[in-house]
């Protein structure tokens, strides 16, 4: 796995780094502190399975690398890790392409997880800071944490003491709420939002 930090803090570069270092055994580790070094080796690497990028740079607006480099890259991966927690940074980030929005306060526990659900294939947003979705009811969680253990409908059905039917709808409820699509993503968010 190669990753590109593009972060003007070099000891935020480097906190960063060896908590990427947990994502997986060989992961190799781009550095930029700026938007021109960040293209250099984007140029260069090919590879690259995401960017993590401040909204803070010297020389070119955060907005503006992430818009520029979607428009050139638009597969690539971008996540926003960022000091910003304004609901509006976080909305214009994801409206842009951003994959996720992790606040820096963020716990390292909390934002592998986050890493994870965007690899593979979901989207990342703070569930503290984002509060236009239905939160999620205690019959939802009840089957939240039934779906976690990795039970199928029809078990957890016959534990609730529920029709099936009515258990497929608390899970598109659930899926809908958490922003995901499917069992392994509402697992990954479930964790890190708290409910497992």
């Amino acid at each position: 796995m190669k990753i590109l930090i593009l972060d003007d803090h070099p000891l935020f570069r480097e906190a960063l780094s060896y908590i990427l270092l947990k994502l997986e055994e060989k992961v190799c580790i781009l550095e930029a502190s700026d938007y021109g070094m960040a293209l250099q080796h984007i140029a260069e690497n090919s590879d690259i399975d995401f960017i993590s990028l401040d909204l803070c740079l010297p020389g070119k607006d955060g907005f503006a690398a992430l818009d520029t480099i979607k428009q050139n890259y638009p597969a690539m991966p971008i996540v926003v890790i960022s000091s910003s927690d304004h609901y509006n940074d976080i909305k214009r980030a994801l409206d842009s392409g951003a994959r996720g929005y992790i606040p820096k306060y963020t716990e390292s526990v909390v934002m592998l997880n986050a890493l994870r659900l965007i690899l593979s294939g979901g989207i990342y947003t703070p569930p503290n800071l984002i509060n236009d979705k239905t939160p999620l009811t205690p019959r939802q969680v009840e089957v939240l944490k039934l779906l976690i253990e990795g039970l199928s409908n029809k078990v957890i059905a016959s534990r609730m003491e529920l029709a099936e039917g009515t258990v497929k709808m608390h899970i598109t409820s659930i899926f809908k709420s958490l922003g995901v699509s499917n069992r392994t993503q509402a697992a990954m968010v479930a964790k890190s939002q708290g409910y497992a």
